[in-house]
């Protein structure tokens, strides 16, 4: 994410416990006051707990006092706002494992401390009414990932320098040919990249500064070798491309028949600003009112048939496009600046997934509706193993897709869905 701002991050272990019953965070707790006092010593600190976990908010104030008497029996006292020394404390959680990791800030100095625990626990059931998010693990990179696009038989990562495209294998994704992007022009600070289908499906087309690359699906074999080229262009980017919203009484359309065509997916071009790392507001088609710059589109389906769209301006601002108007969003004041569209049948049937705002060792991911111009959270928080740097959703809109720098600085892709309640 762009949105800078130091944090302490840090990751959870997640249970269904209730406030009645404390007993599944009485090992993490003793382990990470162990190591906070270790580090500070005897005396006093302030003691901050955030939540970016799916633990119930009702269940935190047990988690704190837990904590707050395991400090007291080695020595350190949580005391109010007068104290230099700080403790901060997040919880998360991520699909390979649970932590709790504590900052502890001595005047100018700040030392990290960590729990991790087996992620072998069920994930509780989101409340009614919510859908639950769940990310799987598609591929690890050194590099920084700024899209994949993921098939049945290939994965294509897009690179600043770099298109890597993976074969299937029986143990995952096997690296099967990198492609170096010669005489590209160089990138701005915080690279960023789109990956898409072409229109026939049968390969892909990356758009970089300043560059347009086009592959083509190998044919079978093993002597099959992939064609990419790659051309300068400033042509304006497929920024927010929309699902086909479909009317119940109409039949279902074939792949590649006229009523298919018909209702192919809206897409939104927009011009990028690669020395500022934003699209400049400048669309096409237009929507019949001027836009500012912004860092992330999605394109809302509405029942009319009509689409909003959702903006993520570089001034911080949520704003909707929708009947000639902009507008603010209210609700997003913690939104980061990625978002993607999912069309996970649940509630409303589509959704916004959303970045957390500032920039923190373990991000989170959240799900929202828009019904009008207030933005209502459906979903717990979806904690990642690190900041997320890119966030897109998949051709068919059925899962979003998120590139995550980890605390190991590796890069990883995650693809994430939902589970309806």
């Amino acid at each position: 994410m762009r949105r800078l701002g130091l944090i302490a991050a840090i990751t959870t272990l997640l249970a269904p416990a209730a406030i009645a019953a404390p007993g599944p965070w009485d090992q993490p707790a003793a382990a990470l006051a162990a190591q906070i006092a270790d580090i500070l010593g005897p005396g006093q600190a302030q003691l901050s707990v955030r939540n970016l976990s799916s633990i119930p908010n009702e269940s935190i104030p047990a988690i704190r006092r837990i904590l707050e008497q395991d400090l007291k029996q080695r020595g350190v006292t949580v005391s109010g706002a007068e104290n230099a020394n700080m403790v901060r404390v997040t919880l998360s959680a991520n699909a390979r494992n649970r932590l709790w990791v504590a900052e502890i800030a001595e005047g100018n100095e700040t030392q990290v401390a960590m729990v991790s625990l087996a992620a072998d626990e069920p994930q509780p059931a989101p409340a009614a009414g919510e859908l639950l998010l769940r990310s799987e693990p598609v591929v690890s990179e050194p590099e920084p990932v700024l899209a994949a696009l993921e098939g049945a038989n290939n994965l294509v990562v897009l690179e600043p320098d770099t298109i890597v495209i993976y074969a299937h294998a029986a143990q995952g994704w096997q690296e099967q040919t990198r492609m170096s992007l010669e005489g590209r022009a160089p990138m701005a600070r915080d690279p960023r990249g789109i990956l898409e289908p072409p229109a026939d499906g049968a390969g892909f087309e990356a758009w970089l500064p300043g560059a347009h690359c086009a592959g083509s699906w190998p044919q079978t074999g093993v002597s099959a070798k992939w064609i990419v080229a790659c051309n300068p262009s400033d042509d304006p980017w497929p920024a927010a491309p929309a699902p086909i919203i479909q009317s119940p009484a109409q039949p279902p359309t074939q792949a590649g028949s006229a009523s298919a065509a018909a209702n192919a997916p809206a897409i939104l071009k927009a011009f990028y600003n690669a020395a500022r790392d934003y699209f400049t507001g400048v669309i096409s088609p237009g929507v019949g009112v001027d836009l500012p710059a912004f860092y992330a589109a999605i394109l809302l389906p509405r029942a009319a048939g009509s689409g909003a769209l959702l903006l993520d301006t570089i001034d911080g601002k949520v704003e909707l496009a929708e009947n000639e108007k902009l507008e603010a969003v209210a609700g997003a004041r913690d939104w980061g600046s990625d978002l993607a569209l999912l069309r996970s049948g649940c509630g409303a049937g589509t959704q916004v997934i959303v970045t957390g705002s500032g920039e923190a060792a373990s991000d989170s991911l959240r799900a929202y509706e828009l019904p009008a111009l207030e933005a209502a959270p459906v979903s717990p928080p979806l904690a990642m193993n690190g900041t997320v740097t890119a966030l897109w959703s998949a051709p068919d809109f059925k899962s979003v897709y998120a590139a995550a720098r980890t605390p190991e600085n590796q890069y990883e892709v995650v693809r994430v869905s939902a589970l309806c309640n």
